[in-house]
């Protein structure tokens, strides 16, 4: 399998810093936004077919991969999705894109739900893997969901304590958090693969991550409880999709929650993967984005 082919690599300043970037293709601009622990590499498997049709923006957000990493702070405030959301709105200027549809996973769901609330009129289309709204997983918290994502509230510990304990075996840190998915070792591409796994080296990356958790936890928290108080909603068509094999549509009813988020139609369904849907079950996925971007 070939890697991101025709794609270009490439690092685009906007104000926080730069951020690494892949892209190709000709068509409507699409931006995809990936999860952690991950890169923009995980679209490596989807990416190459939607360039048919669209030009295709794949960045690490700030604080992963080839991205700039702002430090620790105590407010957390530089990893506030809204400060992500802005990063990429920029980094879509400088491709000259003013609209654009938006495919995003995890943790960069986060991210492209914020940007929807905050540049309604940048985001035509959106589509969300594997989340429900932030917000909704805190206040939904129970058991289950605190052994599931146990990592939510490690992550969101006081720096430098979760940190220090992932930068003593980032290696093997990764391997565990990701067996969640037993064959994942099958299905990372293996430059993919070797790509996250030169991140968690990074120490300064582990501590982005550990930030964007704990913003989650605090600024995000405040952020999205106002936006729903004020009644801020998607505008712009939804799509929800999540793994069968992962805990999302076990644990919730993922279309009527979003539906609570949207003033727009919202659809989606089911996807024969776990947690990683793009590596898992890319000729899904695709299908999918290119029926509901088109």
């Amino acid at each position: 399998m070939t890697f991101f082919e025709n794609f270009t690599l490439i690092a685009v300043t906007v104000d926080g810093g730069d951020i690494r970037v892949r892209f190709g293709g000709d068509g409507p601009p699409l931006l995809l936004l990936h999860g952690n622990p991950q890169t923009h590499a995980m679209w490596h498997a989807v990416a190459p077919a939607l360039t048919e049709r669209f030009t295709v923006i794949c960045p690490d957000l700030r604080g992963y991969g080839g991205s700039f990493k702002p430090g620790a702070t105590t407010n957390h405030a530089p990893y506030a999705k809204r400060e992500m959301a802005r990063d990429m709105v920029q980094l879509m200027e400088h491709f000259g894109h003013h609209k654009f549809v938006v495919g995003s996973h995890d943790r960069g769901s986060r991210v492209a739900h914020r940007m929807a609330l905050d540049f309604p009129d940048r985001v035509l289309k959106l589509a969300v893997l594997d989340i429900i709204p932030t917000i909704e997983h805190f206040e939904r918290t129970d058991m289950a969901f605190a052994m599931g994502y146990y990592h939510w509230f490690w992550f969101a510990q006081a720096h430098p304590f979760p940190e220090s304990i992932i930068n003593a075996a980032p290696e093997v840190w990764f391997h565990s958090h990701t067996a969640r998915e037993p064959k994942a070792k099958d299905f990372f591409h293996p430059q993919a693969l070797a790509d996250y796994l030169e991140a968690v080296r990074n120490p300064e990356m582990i501590r982005g991550m550990c930030e964007d958790y704990r913003a989650a936890a605090t600024i995000d928290f405040e952020h999205d409880r106002a936006s729903r108080e004020a009644g801020e909603k998607i505008r712009c068509p939804l799509l929800v999709l999540w793994g069968t094999k992962g805990k999302i549509g076990e644990w919730y009813k993922p279309l009527d929650i979003w539906q609570d988020y949207s003033d727009a139609a919202v659809s989606g369904g089911s996807v024969n993967s776990g947690h990683y849907l793009a590596e898992e079950a890319p000729g899904e996925v695709l299908e999918r984005f290119f029926s509901f971007f088109e």
